[in-house]
């Protein structure tokens, strides 16, 4: 079922409508595969630099704190075994990484599963475009309370200018992402999406595959 949503502008009114390309916002995917690819995208994230030191790297402990026998306590050779305090740490982290490998096909499906159940629950707004002419946080606020953007909202764009960058940066609201760097995770995080037309039609070659882009382009030429 083709999905179709209204385009708005800078004062929030009504300026034309679209339809939703429906390769992309018609997917729909299982849980185990958007459980996976999460999973990936939080894994990779991580620096993985925790460390502990083992017996052998702690300092000290050069020496037999008492002889072997004679003395009624336990056989101990050394201050800084892992049962004494200020010794090593027995099976510690270590510097590892977290890496998990995800194949496009299966992000790109994932996004796509988002997108589609955030433009059947409402929850996707298209505008025309989101640009101000001057660096100033009011310029970007006024903007953002004609077209409603409800808070933890993400504007999805083509392109991030430096000004743009500066006006909105000091606005909790929401935040600005480029289309080509959208995931699943991300979007998800989200209450609600908001498309300029150049971002949904940059998502849209992107989401589409080489296959299917060099499919319409043989088409067009033919």
């Amino acid at each position: 079922m083709t999905l179709t949503k209204d385009i708005i502008n800078a004062k929030g009114e009504k300026i034309d409508s679209i339809e939703l390309p429906e390769p992309i916002f018609s997917t729909k995917a299982s849980q185990a595969l958007l459980h996976e690819v999460i999973n990936a995208y939080l894994a990779n994230k991580r620096r993985g630099t925790h460390s502990t030191k083992t017996k052998a790297e702690v300092s000290g402990g050069g020496h037999k704190p008492w002889k072997q026998k004679g003395t009624g306590r336990a056989r101990s050779g050394s201050t800084r075994s892992p049962l004494w305090r200020h010794g090593g740490v027995i099976f510690g982290l270590k510097p590892r990484s977290y890496y998990q490998a995800v194949s496009s096909t299966k992000r790109r499906t994932a996004l796509k599963a988002v997108l589609t159940d955030y433009a059947q629950n409402d929850r996707i707004k298209i505008i025309d475009a989101f640009q101000v002419s001057e660096p100033k946080t009011k310029q970007a606020a006024d903007l953002v309370k004609k077209i409603g953007i409800i808070q933890k909202s993400i504007i999805v764009v083509d392109e991030i200018s430096v000004m743009l960058a500066r006006a909105c940066r000091n606005i909790s609201d929401f935040r600005l992402c480029r289309a080509k760097d959208l995931n699943a995770h991300n979007a998800l995080l989200a209450q609600q999406l908001i498309f300029t037309k150049a971002g949904l039609q940059q998502m849209t070659e992107r989401l589409q595959g080489p296959a299917q882009n060099e499919t319409q382009t043989t088409k067009a030429e033919n």
